[in-house]
């Protein structure tokens, strides 16, 4: 459990491991999601919205505002990843269109009135590209100071990247909305420092089949057996909706990471990022001003990290160190499978084989 309850704004690039991390969040005891923002990343803003609503309904959860934000990057072209994340995003899972419309309000409106409403008692979760978190902070100066806290899913430390040698995929996509978030940060008291989980501890987070089966044991459903051998493209047969979801999406997941000699597992980043603002995480962290290369071809999208203080100016993050993945992975278990039990199987639902 949760020590309180926590308020969280999301920002979000509906993708796999966003999808993962927000199946989460509906699950754990005491989390009110204020709103969720939506950024083009591993697919457009458009579809974002559509797969964040999809999953909503899926969870059977409504009332919660979900708001498209900025379409495009702050100052270069958009670029989006259907290769890893599948053409709308999810994999092979496939969902029905929301009922629940689009808020006409933008996402940077919502951040902004949110934090506005409510000062010093939401924490921001961003899981993708920073472009409207960056553009909220220009329309309201104030928001560092604003909100209660900020976790943030990017960047690479002395760490190899996941889309060039040094630069990871959220920061790679707006890594000028990236820049203007950790400036904006710089001297704001460090209670308030955004929380920054990159791939040197999200890339630990490695699920594999046997995590899939122990959820759908624990979810009370037939054991949902991912294997090396499956056909691509083959589609759960279980009962429950959530459990089909979630094995489709990650047969797709697996099957990428495979593809790239990582081995037959899906590297769930947003999934820890939103244990870490749930408070639920157990997580070491280093103060250190971050600053993201914008100029350099060689070094694009560069998240540099001092640490030692060699450039005298003041930290701008905490950046997070080590972590448990073995206890994520309880974690996860125990909150998906309390959500997919009560959410009832129906016969002929998406996903089913």
């Amino acid at each position: 459990m949760t020590a309180q309850p926590v308020r969280l704004l999301l920002d979000v690039d509906t993708g796999i491991d966003d999808a993962v991390a927000l199946l989460y969040l509906l699950g754990v005891p005491d989390v009110h999601i204020e709103g969720i923002t939506c950024t083009a990343g591993n697919v457009s803003a458009q579809q974002v919205a559509a797969n964040t609503l999809a999953l909503l309904e899926l969870a059977g959860v409504s009332g919660i505002e979900v708001a498209t934000g900025r379409e495009i990057p702050l100052d270069i072209p958009l670029v989006t990843t259907e290769e890893t994340h599948g053409d709308q995003g999810l994999g092979y899972a496939v969902l029905p269109p929301a009922r629940q419309a689009v808020s006409s309000r933008t996402g940077v409106d919502l951040w902004v009135e949110a934090a506005r409403a409510n000062p010093g008692e939401i924490t921001g979760l961003v899981t993708g590209p920073l472009t409207n978190l960056a553009l909220a902070i220009r329309q309201e100066p104030n928001l560092p100071h604003l909100l209660k806290g900020l976790v943030i899913m990017g960047g690479s430390f002395n760490y190899q990247g996941n889309t060039t040698p040094v630069a990871e995929w959220n920061t790679h996509v707006d890594p000028h909305a990236a820049r203007e978030v950790y400036a904006a940060y710089e001297g704001v008291p460090a209670e308030k420092l955004p929380i920054i989980c990159a791939l040197e501890t999200t890339e630990r987070i490695e699920c594999r089949p046997e995590h899939v089966e122990r959820l759908s044991a624990a979810a009370g459903v037939q054991s949902e057996l991912l294997s090396t051998d499956d056909a691509d493209g083959l589609r759960s047969t279980s009962t429950n909706p959530v459990i089909a979801f979630l094995s489709d999406a990650l047969h797709f997941y697996m099957e990428f990471h495979r593809l790239y000699n990582q081995g037959y597992i899906a590297h769930l980043h947003d999934l820890f990022a939103a244990m870490v603002a749930t408070g639920e995480a157990r997580y070491t962290a280093r103060e250190a001003h971050v600053d993201v290369e914008t100029e350099s071809a060689l070094t694009f999208a560069q998240t540099v990290g001092d640490f030692a203080g060699f450039r005298k100016l003041p930290p701008n993050a905490l950046v997070v160190s080590g972590n448990h993945p073995d206890e994520v992975f309880e974690l996860m278990i125990e909150r998906i499978a309390t959500l997919a039990r009560k959410v009832p199987g129906t016969s002929g639902v998406p996903g089913q084989g």
